[in-house]
């Protein structure tokens, strides 16, 4: 069995060794430093920019400023193509629209003469009005992209002159014949906030000219064929004269699914004929790269007093910062991986809208508006149920949705385009809630227990869905080549960013090759040598690229027994693994595989596989939490988190349990602590980790995740996806525990101590 088994990643012992595999580790000793000159300012414009002092100096080698860079427009955002973000970035602008925007690209042989360099160029601005505020932003008189230059291959919903990034409306059945008939009816408001990503390593890109004079970028990222279709567009060279290699990344999170330094060190070293490298600080990852979209969320909902739900509507306005990448599928999201759980209303809306404001652009973040959406439908549920006097638990049985069952939402709402029509074959959620109410010992603690007259706890529950990539739109493919001695190498164009993602495809090829892991070398992430692949993002890689792996793998037998047939003159030949079954007699597979190459019937065996799904089937995913409130402080305290998932067979259950856990941590983060927290100049306060805090391990308590297992006949191996599954509950969950704990019910995301505090006196 080499799936369902939790074998060590394959890069594992390499990484804890400390041997080189990092981007920052590839540069070339004599690699010159590129580094970028960034707007103080939230929205001006470069009256002047005088860089002769700073050129004057031996040691810089290149600067660039918006008059000598190419000016073509092109969407940083690394997702399908044609593109869903609107074009509406240049690599460096007249116009600066965030502090921390680019203003000057520099490059010289030493970090110091560089930063020496940085402050010898003279800028002169002419500040504008900023809008920092979102609620603010919609047909407001300061506009961000004036003139209306920006364009979108998806034009519905995007009108520079109007501030609008991007917006989409949907309903099913009549929603205000439909509400009027409710029992009850609620609604309320919710907001959650800009989160960092806060990865270990910082944005990297070593850039190179080989020798065929064509442009090499080893960079951390998640997506490296959509870098390669970004920078040609940006810089306007040929796609094949462009190489980008993806090492090992130090996390993503979804941070590193766009372009950021690579168009920089690229324009260096096409001008200079040299290596460069570019390494953000800690400062720039915090200012001028992504942060997750700000949402307000209006819900209603409407139901019985039995408690069924007969009608759900989700209104939406999302913050997508100074550029508008992945500005509509975030906001999309928000809804169709969140409304779908609760399938027997009868009608079911959706509205949002997406803002430019002059603040950090936001992006691809885990959980991508799921975790938002989650939070506001999550948390009116509860809401719901204590207005019914009903148990939340015995609300969400009553109203999810089922195996063999199926949603509207399906079909109407994917990822900026329509969805696809989905009977879902695998659901364990109700076990999954049956699971965890057991487990946090739920009849027994809900809602609240008091420990001292100052101290209560109160357990507080969420559930979620995701998706499994994007149907009809993402693609993987792998490549397999048989060597002599009986051993394959693997070639994807899947991105490891960290996930265990090679060891896991490595793992569904030899479960399909019926030989030992060990036996399947594995390469990744090369735009010439790897076949295409989308990359690491929308939750796609075992369930897309693993199907492209198991195809590729099938292929494989079938080439082996053509051959074997020819090369034993035989009717019928099996492939065993170890051996190959010869009208009956054992032949020994390595034995072949050599001869194959050195003595006889000599020809190189290659089998592709590649996969588009056709629908995107969601892991699910119950999520308890019990908290310790201190009345006399607000202090909150999470005393344990209990997580049960069915994402189907887990190929590999240990690094499946790493991904959840992880995801739970950080969305205890964004629930209890991190917020990006502007100042009135527009400038990020929180800019480093001394002030932007995320919780570690040691902040909660133990953290409980198992797997309800089902299968999914699409995925391989019955696999669905689990990477994002885990964020979505926290925010819910931790929110409805705090007001079973206490009476009070918040809103707005970070619930911080100091805000619990203030509503206890409030």
């Amino acid at each position: 069995m080499r799936v369902n088994t939790s074998i060590p990643k394959v890069d594992g012992k390499g990484l804890i060794q400390g041997k080189p595999a990092f981007t920052d580790d590839f540069a070339p000793r004599d690699a010159l430093i590129v580094k970028v000159l960034r707007s103080p300012y939230p929205h001006a414009t470069i009256k002047s920019i005088k860089v002769e002092q700073a050129l004057a100096m031996p040691e810089i080698k290149c600067i660039f400023t918006y008059e000598n860079v190419p000016e073509a427009l092109f969407t940083r955002a690394g997702q399908g193509f044609p593109e869903p973000s609107p074009y509406d970035a240049r690599i460096l602008d007249r116009t600066v629209r965030y502090v921390g925007d680019a203003v000057a690209i520099v490059a010289g042989t030493t970090e110091q003469v560089v930063d020496l360099a940085l402050e010898k160029i003279k800028v002169d601005y002419e500040i504008k009005e900023p809008i920092l505020e979102y609620e603010h932003a919609l047909d407001n008189p300061v506009l961000l992209h004036e003139g209306n230059y920006t364009k979108s291959m998806f034009p519905i919903g995007h009108d520079a002159s109007r501030n609008l990034a991007a917006s989409y409306e949907m309903m099913i059945g009549d929603m205000d014949e439909v509400v009027s008939k409710c029992d009850v009816v609620i609604k309320e408001r919710y907001y959650t906030q800009a989160q960092a990503h806060a990865m270990s390593e910082p944005h990297a890109v070593v850039a190179y000219m080989d020798v065929q004079d064509r442009l090499t970028l080893v960079t951390s990222t998640q997506a490296h064929y959509h870098i390669r279709r970004i920078v040609s567009k940006a810089i306007g060279i040929p796609l094949s004269r462009i190489r980008v290699i993806k090492p090992r990344v130090g996390g993503g999170f979804g941070g590193k699914q766009g372009i950021h330094g690579e168009i920089y060190a690229g324009l260096v070293t096409l001008k200079t004929g040299k290596p460069s490298k570019m390494v953000y600080t800690r400062r720039e990852v915090f200012e001028s790269t992504y942060t997750r979209h700000p949402m307000r969320i209006d819900m209603t909902v409407g139901a019985m007093k039995d408690g069924t739900i007969k009608a759900l509507n989700m209104e939406v306005l999302s913050n997508t910062g100074a550029y508008g990448e992945h500005a509509l599928t975030v906001l999309m999201v928000a809804g169709a991986k969140t409304l779908p759980m609760y399938n027997k209303v009868e009608s079911v809306a959706f509205k949002g809208e997406v803002v430019y404001t002059n603040t950090s652009p936001a992006g691809a973040y885990r959980g991508y508006g799921a975790i938002q959406g989650n939070f506001a439908l999550e948390s009116i549920l509860d809401e719901l149920a204590h207005r019914l006097d009903m148990d939340p638990l015995a609300l969400r049985l009553k109203n999810i949705i089922h195996e063999g069952e199926t949603s509207d939402v399906f079909k109407k709402m994917g990822e900026g385009t329509e969805g696809v029509e989905m009977i879902i074959e695998s659901c364990k959620l109700e076990t999954c809630l049956h699971r965890v109410k057991d487990s946090i010992n739920w009849q027994e603690k809900y809602p609240k227990k008091m420990i001292s007259p100052h101290r209560v706890r109160g357990v507080g529950l969420a559930l979620a869905m995701q998706g499994s990539g994007i149907p009809c739109i993402d693609m993987g493919a792998a490549v397999l080549k048989l060597n002599d001695g009986g051993f394959f190498n693997l070639t994807v164009g899947a991105t490891d960013i960290g996930t265990g993602s090679d060891t896991v495809l490595a793992q569904i090829a030899a479960e399909t090759l019926k030989v030992p892991v060990d036996q399947i070398v594995i390469y990744s992430s090369d735009t010439d040598l790897a076949p295409f692949d989308k990359g690491a993002y929308a939750s796609s890689t075992t369930y897309v690229s693993g199907n492209g792996v198991k195809k590729a793998a099938e292929n494989m037998i079938k080439t082996i027994e053509e051959k074997a047939k020819q090369r034993y003159q035989a009717k019928e030949v099996t492939y065993e693994g170890a051996y190959l079954l010869v009208d009956g007699a054992k032949k020994s597979f390595s034995e072949f595989a050599t001869e194959l190459y050195y003595s006889h019937s000599q020809e190189q065996l290659v089998a592709t596989g590649s996969f588009v799904g056709e629908k995107s089937p969601p892991p699910y995913m119950a999520g308890a939490a019990e908290v310790e409130v201190d009345l006399r402080t607000g202090i909150i305290e999470v005393v344990r988190y209990d997580a049960y998932v069915d994402c189907g067979v887990p190929i590999n259950p240990n690094l499946s349990r790493i991904q959840v856990e992880g995801a739970l941590l950080q969305g205890i983060g964004m629930t209890l602590y991190e917020e990006a927290d502007y100042l009135d100049n527009g400038r990020l306060f929180n800019n480093s980790f001394l002030t932007y805090k995320v919780p570690t391990r040691m902040d909660v308590g133990p953290m409980t995740v198992s797997f309800v297992e089902s299968y999914e006949p699409s995925g391989p191996y019955g696999a669905k996806s689990v990477g994002e599954i885990g964020i979505d509950t926290p925010p819910a969950a931790i929110a409805n525990a705090i007001f079973n704990a206490t009476g009070i019910r918040i809103r707005s995301l970070p619930i911080t101590s100091e805000v619990l505090y203030r509503a206890m006196k409030k």
